[in-house]
């Protein structure tokens, strides 16, 4: 099934290739050689062994070259952050959207541009950081991605620089003809001492059948500071598989939200490298499932340099047939003395059917160091529940606002109040009595 599949997308590439990004086909087609090399995961690879890709290997997803969606005003009235004055750039199957996109005015200190739509100057730069650090060997998706490479978000601040409000990348699905795949690829670039806030977005509309297999790739520079979000709102039929590469640099802080509520499949990677003293990473994640789908999260933080930090928070809530799998690693590197390294990683399961799968892991290679790690999974405290039954609460929706507070102690560690709240607002939809519920939270 691998190479059936490997061989779909060879003749895809073929198909697109005159209207394909030609500035960027080197990279391209060494991606495509790599794809070829080592194939689509599989099971019998240890960090895809609770994941099973082959009904999405089955579809034979095709790429819109072109598109002519459109996107009415009441969607993305529901779509936008209605208190966050942001900039935001549109894509839509994949493409950009000028129509719909706001962009920064760009210069010497900030560059801000769609891939597509990018200019010379833009592109020599996309070309120097492209593929600098994250690896299209680290599984087929990820070459994949770069072997079709045509469109994203490039996202540049020179030292010293300050983007004056967040930049929310919008990437929505809606139906077509036939299922379809989109390769968006965003390369965010903070130079010293820079500041930036960027928002993806992904969302599915009309219940479509696709796959989004999308890469980033964040640089921080000496004393930079990025505050990032990652929302995932695919429709119930679609499959997103997710690869975020970090590299920090000294002093500079990451701090990375992950928020997953949708999809049929789902695989989020986010490796983050600290490659320089007092860098720090802050993993913040949650992922709500119930039905049959499926979310898988692998994380690894390498600790490079010494003085560096790690803090990472995960929380997951499951009912239904779900199943998700949560897989932390932290490597501290030999000579990486006084390192401070937290992870914790806690579930919720709310039927007798959901099933997580949780791994931590430590790998410690230097002696002076403090790094800890936890997993718990549970249901909901008896004698809590008991507690809000005897102040005239009905059961249901007891559990519902219990289910609450124990996912909020994620949503709580973001800064931002409009994503803060959007976040609360989507969690107690997924609740039963969600209007009751709302009440209690006001």
């Amino acid at each position: 099934m691998t190479q059936a599949a490997i061989d779909h997308y060879l003749a895809e590439h073929k198909r697109l290739s005159n209207n394909s990004a030609g500035w960027i086909e080197k990279q391209r087609l060494s991606a495509l050689e790599s794809l070829g090399r080592q194939g689509f995961p599989s099971t019998r690879h240890e960090a895809w062994k609770y994941t099973d890709v082959r009904s999405l290997l089955k579809q034979n997803f095709i790429s819109v070259d072109t598109d002519d969606s459109t996107v009415g005003a009441e969607q993305m009235q529901t779509i936008r952050f209605p208190d966050l004055d942001c900039y935001e750039l549109v894509f839509v199957n994949g493409h950009f959207n000028s129509a719909l996109s706001s962009l920064p005015a760009s210069g010497e200190a900030i560059n801000v541009s769609s891939i597509s739509t990018a200019g010379d100057d833009v592109r020599a730069k996309i070309e120097q950081y492209l593929n600098q650090y994250a690896s299209t060997d680290k599984h087929g998706f990820a070459a994949l991605n770069t072997a079709f490479l045509n469109d994203g978000t490039f996202i540049h601040a020179a030292d010293n620089a300050q983007i004056d409000k967040p930049l929310h990348l919008v990437f929505i699905s809606n139906k077509q003809n036939s299922s379809f795949i989109a390769h968006p690829r965003n390369l965010i670039i903070l130079g010293s001492n820079a500041r930036a806030t960027v928002i993806e977005s992904y969302i599915g509309l009309d219940n479509a059948e696709y796959c989004t297999n999308t890469v980033t790739e964040i640089i921080t520079s000496e004393g930079a500071h990025l505050e990032h979000y990652k929302l995932q709102q695919e429709s119930d039929l679609a499959y997103h598989i997710g690869y975020l590469h970090a590299h920090c640099h000294k002093d500079s802080r990451l701090d990375s939200h992950s928020i997953s509520l949708g999809g049929l499949l789902v695989r989020n990677d986010i490796d983050t490298v600290l490659a320089g003293r007092g860098a720090h990473v802050g993993l913040n994640g949650l992922y709500i499932a119930g039905n049959n789908q499926h979310i898988d999260n692998h994380t690894r933080v390498d600790h490079n340099m010494p003085n560096t930090s790690s803090d990472e928070t995960y929380r997951g809530v499951l009912d239904g047939k779900a199943r998700a799998v949560f897989n932390g690693k932290v490597v501290v590197h030999k000579d990486a003395q006084q390192i401070d390294a937290q992870q914790s990683n806690a579930n919720l399961l709310m039927s007798d059917d959901a099933e997580i799968d949780t791994k931590p892991e430590l790998e410690i290679y230097a002696d002076d160091v403090k790094c800890t790690h936890g997993a718990t999974i549970g249901q909901l405290d008896e004698n809590m529940l008991f507690y809000l039954r005897s102040r005239a609460i009905d059961e249901t929706t007891a559990r519902s606002l219990l289910t609450f507070a124990f996912a909020d102690e994620v949503i709580k560690r973001i800064s931002f109040a409009p994503i803060r709240e959007r976040l609360e607002h989507r969690v107690v939809g997924r609740l039963p009595d969600a209007s009751l519920i709302s009440e209690f939270l006001q």
